[in-house]
């Protein structure tokens, strides 16, 4: 389950993620050398400076995705050459973008900034903390040095994998969900045949389980497909017009393709003969829903919009 969520965040934030054209990354590999990469300078303080594309940095999509850098932190600042130094800057960078993120209504309380460095830098931290906690217990006059949580090997880096991840999607919750307006979604009520139908509210407490941007997306599913199924469809050889439903999930409501279909097709009204009049429109078996399915990929792929989505 994880890592479909891992790999759909990945293929996203590579789509979308900056300012020009596409940035693959890996998570958390790729993210962590991203903040952490630094060039040797022939300056007099010999510090490090990161050596990175000005618009590939991991700070410069912050920065596009949100519209302004992160307080305090720069996409170009050096990092001192010690390495000690260089993990306590790196471990306040990361406690900063955690309480920039937060500040903006991230949920990231579960997120350590040591879990974000890489394993090297994660086990100097643990090493010195551990450092710092016997001085502690010795001055005061215990002889025990205390517990300190730590992580090793493949904990870490399974830990670290989940915080980057955790943090890629709340950057997406907090900067790109609220960019949707109702400006985009007509009101449903036009259409006379969803006048009946249950309204989604849009409210903030009006759901527990999706946002308010979450389920204007709904509102528009709902919209499109009421609109499309019997433009889409009506020449259908394969069950005829679909039914009308109620879409109130982004898994359950949209497994048979058809609901998908019919936002496309309100887009790329030239798909529907090529591609969607093949679709099932009332599939019941597994080999129908994988026909459906391979079609609308294959349709995302004339478009161009190949996010390596599995059929």
């Amino acid at each position: 389950f994880f890592q479909k969520i891992l790999t759909a965040v990945k293929n996203w934030f590579t789509l979308f993620g900056w300012t020009k054209g596409h940035n693959p990354i890996s998570i958390p590999y790729s993210l962590r050398r991203d903040v952490c990469i630094v060039q040797l300078s022939v300056s007099q303080e010999r510090n490090f400076k990161r050596n990175l594309d000005k618009d590939k940095g991991f700070y410069e999509m912050l920065h596009h995705l949100n519209g302004q850098p992160i307080p305090g932190i720069s996409a170009s600042q050096s990092l001192p050459t010690d390495p000690v130094e260089r993990m306590f800057q790196l471990h306040w960078q990361h406690s900063e973008m955690l309480a920039f993120l937060k500040n903006q209504g991230a949920f990231l309380s579960h997120v350590l900034p040591e879990f974000l460095l890489s394993p090297e830098d994660y086990k100097m931290w643990i090493e010195v903390q551990s450092g710092v906690r016997r001085g502690i217990m010795r001055n005061s006059g215990k002889l025990s040095a205390g517990n300190i949580f730590t992580l090793e090997g493949n904990e870490f880096e399974t830990m670290s994998k989940r915080a980057w991840m955790d943090v890629l999607l709340q950057v997406y919750k907090v900067f790109v969900l609220p960019r949707i307006s109702f400006r985009a979604v007509p009101d449903p009520s036009s259409l006379e045949s969803m006048q009946n139908m249950p309204k989604i509210k849009s409210e903030p407490l009006s759901s527990n389980i999706y946002s308010r941007y979450e389920r204007i997306i709904l509102i528009w599913l709902n919209k499109n497909y009421e609109k499309n199924r019997k433009i889409v469809w009506k020449d259908s050889k394969k069950g005829g017009i679909p039914p009308m439903r109620w879409v109130v999930n982004f898994d359950h409501d949209l497994l048979d393709g058809l609901v998908l279909a019919a936002q496309v097709a309100a887009y790329c009204p030239y798909l529907i003969t090529t591609h969607f009049l093949k679709m099932y429109t009332d599939p019941t078996t597994h080999e129908q829903f994988l026909h459906n399915s391979l079609i609308l990929v294959k349709a995302l792929h004339t478009v161009n919009l190949d996010m390596a989505i599995k059929v």
